[in-house]
């Protein structure tokens, strides 16, 4: 069967803390699909991935800020007007606008306008990356090329839309994915008519996250020499708990030999830091800032324990099942976190990590001190814990899922 081209809309291209989404892509590909990326903004991440080296499709950008690019949008506006399918499109927008009277709202039919007047050649389906802005953008060109889109769904952008939004492009998408059984339930209950939503974790690259073979310190943090070193990685923002999590360092007992040693950046990065330093922290933290997958890869075989304690925010954000969650796991590195979102459909307390309740910096130093002082239940949450993912979340579970959908829909018009 002759593959067909699939235009991907994405909020950023590349994004370090999207591997996730660029090792779909990279496995679509593989499979022999041909993706067109079609980026909302320019990459902001000074570094890059090795998948991103190796996926071969063209990547369009489309204008951020329509002011900035006036003559592309007023081409791409004077192309449409005449097409009945421009005043189809324009009805959906009016009706979006009477519940989200917003100027961002404008801009993503402005950035749909250019996608589809610059509509490569040959192409002929729609897929986004996000069922919020990104999705936006792909359901008014959808409407402006009169061509199908489905869409994946993943966390924020499931938690931080309203209800109507949601259930509007459920019932417009051709099918939606999500990665867990808790963004999954919500779709669900959304989903009206003909909307077809699906769960499949998007998993981990296993050959990129090969088997660590290596013994691992017995340290117990009884010995300076020894530190137990606890990592996370993350982007410093509110849903990802930090400020939780050096709270309940602080909590540790004074004379308990550990490290800890954060990679990522993000807008919170040196409120963090500030709060380290005042809570007494700073000879034990080391915060790396954003490294490529690779050395990421090296921080995970050299830590002790991976901590990470995820939350809601006031809006409604969370994480669905962090991929650092699994890439920890799949090295044979004991894991702590939170009861929160999808976590739990990877880590089973006791078995394959320890969960804690969220925004409790007692609890989750309570957890930390008992993985310090225990390396024999350290491997051995960390052995369960590699099989459980190497069992249930390969990622080419995924790819299989996502193809047989797209060539599901394209037997039914053939």
């Amino acid at each position: 069967m002759q593959r067909r081209k699939i235009v991907v809309v994405l909020k950023g291209y590349p994004r370090l803390s999207e591997t996730f989404i660029a090792q779909e892509l990279l496995g679509l590909e593989r499979a022999g699909f041909d993706l067109i990326l079609v980026a909302l903004r320019r990459p902001t991440d000074a570094k890059r991935h090795p998948v991103h080296d190796e996926i071969k499709a063209p990547v369009h950008y489309l204008p951020e800020y329509l002011h900035d690019e006036p003559l592309r949008v007023l081409r791409s506006l004077f192309a449409y007007l005449p097409r009945p399918s421009f005043w189809r499109a324009l009805g959906s927008l009016a009706a979006d606008m009477l519940r989200d009277f917003t100027r961002n709202r404008a801009r993503r039919f402005g950035q749909a306008l250019v996608l589809a007047a610059e509509w490569p050649e040959d192409a002929g389906w729609l897929h986004a990356h996000f069922v919020h802005t990104p999705a936006s953008v792909t359901r008014y060109a959808s409407q402006l090329r009169s061509l199908p889109w489905s869409c994946s769904a993943h966390a924020k952008d499931i938690w931080t839309s309203a209800d109507w939004d949601l259930a509007g492009k459920l019932s417009s998408a051709r099918w939606t994915v999500t990665c867990t059984k808790t963004g999954f339930d919500r779709l669900k209950k959304l989903a009206t008519g003909n909307s077809s939503v699906h769960l499949s974790y998007h998993g981990l690259d296993l050959h990129r996250f090969g088997s660590f073979g290596d013994a691992r310190k017995q340290h117990d943090g009884s010995e300076p020499a020894g530190a137990v070193v606890v990592l996370s990685v993350g982007r410093a923002v509110e849903k990802k708990g930090y400020d939780t999590l050096l709270e309940a360092l602080a909590l540790l007992p004074g004379d308990l030999a550990w490290r800890f040693e954060h990679i990522g950046d993000g807008e919170e990065l040196e409120r963090l830091k500030a709060m380290a330093q005042k809570l007494g922290l700073d000879d034990r933290v080391a915060w790396k800032g954003a490294l490529a997958q690779e050395q990421v890869l090296e921080h995970y075989r050299c830590a002790d324990i991976f901590a990470l304690a995820c939350r809601i925010t006031a809006n409604g954000d969370r994480d669905g099942l962090p991929n650092v969650l699994v890439e920890a796991a799949s090295q044979r590195l004991a894991c702590v976190s939170t009861d929160v979102s999808g976590v739990p459909e990877l880590i089973s307390p006791d078995e394959t990590g320890l969960l804690v309740p969220t925004n409790s910096p007692i609890a989750l130093a309570q957890a930390l001190e008992r993985l310090i002082r225990d390396p024999v239940l350290r491997a051995r949450l960390g052995d369960a814990a590699e099989r459980h993912v190497r069992g249930n979340f390969d990622h080419m579970a995924s790819i299989g899922q996502l193809t047989e959908l797209f060539e599901r829909e394209w037997r039914a018009v053939d």
